[in-house]
């Protein structure tokens, strides 16, 4: 079975502020090698902590996709989009 994409709205306003090159590499990956992989986890990496324990980590040069996999309906949601130094900050 596929899994499939989903962006939430945070992340496609994160995408849509991008410079095109990067949005276009992201794409790119979500396309290319998310959306055909068979098990999404090992293309990422968990995140550590309380908070984050059920989110996963994808690195696409300086940007990270922060998303959470939900195997009951095999959905990537992708809840945060940006560069790697506040991709992990806290929104206020």
């Amino acid at each position: 079975m596929a899994w499939r994409i989903e962006l939430s709205g945070a992340a496609e306003k994160a995408l849509k502020r991008l410079d095109p090159h990067a949005k276009q590499r992201i794409l790119r990956f979500l396309r290319d090698r998310l959306l055909p992989a068979e098990d999404p986890r090992r293309l990422g990496k968990p995140l550590t902590g309380t908070r984050l324990g059920n989110l996963w980590r994808y690195r696409i040069g300086d940007y990270r996709l922060v998303a959470d996999l939900q195997d009951g309906t095999l959905t990537v949601l992708v809840v945060r989009i940006g560069h790697r130094r506040e991709v992990y900050r806290q929104s206020p």
